[in-house]
C-alpha cells in the first residue's frame, strides 16, 4: 500500500540522519509551546473581528486518503454536526488552530491522514480563540471530518501567570484542560496533540492504548529531574509538596495525551487544574506555563505509553542555534517542542537535520 511505502521511506530517512549525527545525546525534556460553562466556551463574542487567514496563508489541497477495505465506512454530516460525531467507530483527535501555529497544525493533520489505515474514520476537533479558519481547513482537506470549537480566552485570562517564555502564556495553550466540557458528551475519549508535531504511524494504535484505571495516558520520562518544574517555595511548603505524597511522579509532555473524558468529567479534573493555577497566582509555585498544573494533578497517576509516541524536544533552542537528535528507539511521532519550529528554520534556510522529516507534510504555498 502507498502509505506503507511512504512510512518505510520515512524510517529510512530517519535512520540515515541518525547515523550521520555525531551522537545520540540525551537531553532534558522541554514543555511544548503549543498545547494550549459549555455555552460560554462555544459562543463567539460579538466584539471579536475574526482574522481572515486566507489573506495570509495559502495551502495546497491535500491528497484524498481513502479507508482500506477492512475499515468499513462512517456516515458524516458535512457541517460536522448531528449524530455523526457520536459514531463509535471514530477516532477523535483534538488540535488547536491559531494563525501563529497554523502551518504546523495543517502539517500535523496531513501526517495523521497519510499514515492512517482508516483516515475517513478520524474526526478532528479544532480549538480556536480568535481566528476564522474553518473555510481554510475545508479548502485544504475537502473531505475531512471535523468541527471547530470556540475557546473564550477570558475563561483563563485571570488564571494565567507570567512564564519563562511569552508563548507559554497564550490562553489557547490551556484549552486542552476544557476538552471534557467543549466536546459533545458522547465523545468518551480523545487524543490531544500539539501543533508542532507529525505522526508517522497509524494513529489508531495510539487510540486503542489501554488506560486501565487511569484518566490520561502519555509517555513518561522518569529519569528527568522532576523537582525543577516547581519553585523552592513549592517544595518548602508542605501544604503544596504534600500533594505528591504516596505518588511516584514522573515528567510527561502534555503535547501528546490520551484522555478518558468520561472519567475526567466524573471527577471534575478541570476544576482541580484551575485550583492550582489560582494558587500559582498568589504563591508562585512554578515557572512554566500550562505544564505544571497538569503535573500537579496527574503525575504519578498516568497510564504509561511507549516513548515512540512522543519523540519530543526536537525544537531545540533557536537562541543558541542548537539542534537535537532523536531519542534512541522506534519512532511513531516526532514533536518539535522547544523554541525552534521546523517551518521557521526551513524558511530561514537554517534548518536542523531532523526538520527534513517535517517538510514532506508541509502544505504551505502554491502548487509548483
Amino acid at each position: 500500500m502507498l502509505w506503507i511505502m511512504r512510512l518505510s521511506g520515512f524510517f529510512s530517512a530517519a535512520m540515515v540522519m541518525i547515523v550521520l549525527s555525531p551522537s545520540l545525546q540525551s537531553f532534558p525534556p522541554a514543555e511544548a509551546i503549543r498545547s494550549s460553562h459549555l455555552d460560554s466556551y462555544l459562543r463567539l463574542p460579538s466584539k471579536v473581528s475574526p482574522i481572515d487567514a486566507s489573506t495570509r496563508f495559502s495551502f495546497r489541497k491535500a491528497s484524498v486518503f481513502r479507508n482500506a477495505d477492512e475499515c468499513g465506512s462512517t456516515s458524516y454530516n458535512v457541517n460536522g454536526g448531528g449524530a455523526s460525531v457520536c459514531d463509535p467507530s471514530l477516532v477523535h483527535v483534538a488540535i488547536t488552530l491559531d494563525v501563529e501555529y497554523l502551518r504546523g497544525s495543517i502539517a500535523a493533520v496531513h501526517s495523521i491522514l497519510q499514515h492512517s489505515t482508516c483516515p475517513e474514520n478520524i474526526f478532528f476537533h479544532f480549538l480556536v480563540s480568535d481566528t476564522n479558519l474553518e473555510t481554510l481547513v475545508r479548502s485544504t482537506f475537502p473531505q475531512l471530518k471535523f468541527k471547530v470549537y470556540y475557546f473564550d480566552p477570558e475563561i483563563v485570562r485571570n488564571l494565567i501567570s507570567t512564564s519563562v517564555r511569552q508563548a507559554l502564556e497564550q490562553p489557547l495553550n490551556y484549552a486542552r484542560n476544557y476538552l471534557a466540557d467543549l466536546l459533545e458528551p458522547c465523545v468518551r475519549r480523545v487524543i490531544y496533540l500539539d501543533s508542532d508535531l507529525v505522526v508517522v504511524d497509524d494513529i489508531a494504535k495510539l487510540w486503542t492504548t489501554s488506560l486501565g484505571s487511569r484518566t490520561i495516558g502519555a509517555p513518561e520520562y522518569c529519569h528527568a529531574n522532576f523537582s525543577k518544574y516547581f519553585t523552592a517555595t513549592f517544595w518548602s511548603d508542605k501544604r503544596f509538596s504534600a500533594t505528591f505524597n504516596g505518588r511516584k511522579p514522573c515528567y510527561f509532555n502534555t503535547g501528546v495525551v490520551v484522555i478518558d473524558l468520561v472519567k475526567w468529567r466524573r471527577v471534575g479534573y478541570t476544576r482541580r487544574i484551575e485550583r492550582w493555577m489560582e494558587i500559582q497566582k498568589s504563591d508562585r509555585i512554578y515557572e512554566l506555563g500550562s505544564l505544571p498544573p497538569f503535573l500537579l494533578v496527574f503525575a504519578g497517576h498516568v497510564a504509561p505509553i511507549e516513548h515512540r509516541w512522543n519523540q519530543h524536544g526536537l525544537g531545540g533552542d533557536n537562541v543558541r542555534g542548537s539542534c537535537r537528535n532523536l531519542h534512541p528507539g522506534p519512532v511513531s511521532l516526532l514533536h518539535w517542542s522547544g523554541s525552534g519550529k521546523p517551518w521557521l528554520r526551513l524558511d530561514s534556510r537554517r534548518p536542523c537535520p531532523l526538520d527534513a522529516l517535517w517538510a514532506p507534510y508541509d502544505l504551505y504555498g502554491h502548487s509548483h
